[in-house]
């Protein structure tokens, strides 16, 4: 009987291969530019975000997401995604701008965006790592502010060359620069 069992279990052949889980996508490493970003990976990880359940749309213009479970790199955590226009980050714990600065060599932004973060730091990437080079610049941003109630952003954001211009023309005429 148990050889009947075996023969039948062996002439069935090998049960099909499970369908490999999806690794759940690295917003962390989005937010550092890791790839640069595009909008074919914005939209991917939107669409993952999505699944996370509703967004808290009431923050600084922004749909942020949460994490099912705490993220983290280099020393730092998050349980929250966004995004907002044309960046993609995490939200970070307190009041850390300047430590995200110096593990990701980040320098004082020129720019202090309107009012908007009180204190906010950035790079360009590097040519070879701009995919809209002729569109605009891609850069790891990190700020902090009033609005992000004890949060700093960490994003990787896409500025188009147009409204860069009209930030710099702005900030210019305000005498913020």
């Amino acid at each position: 009987m148990i050889a009947l069992a075996l023969l039948a279990f062996a002439a069935a052949g090998p049960a099909p291969a499970a369908e490999p889980a999806t690794p759940a996508p690295d917003f962390f490493a989005a937010a550092i530019c890791q790839p640069p970003y595009s909008y074919d990976a914005a939209t991917r990880l939107y669409k993952e975000a999505q699944k996370l359940g509703k967004p808290d749309t009431a923050r600084f213009g922004a749909a942020v997401y949460r994490l099912p479970a705490p993220a983290g790199r280099d020393g730092f955590e998050t349980q929250e995604v966004f995004f907002a226009g044309s960046a993609l980050g995490v939200l970070i714990d307190g009041q850390v701008a300047a430590k995200l600065a110096e593990t990701y060599n980040l320098v004082p932004e020129k720019i202090r965006l309107l009012g908007a973060s009180s204190l906010g730091f950035s790079r360009v990437l590097p040519d070879a790592d701009q995919p809209m080079k002729d569109m605009g610049l891609v850069s790891i941003v990190a700020r902090q502010g009033p609005g992000l109630k004890g949060k700093t952003m960490l994003a990787c954001e896409f500025v188009s060359n147009e409204d860069r211009e009209r930030l710099e023309m702005f900030e210019k005429a305000s005498g913020n620069r």
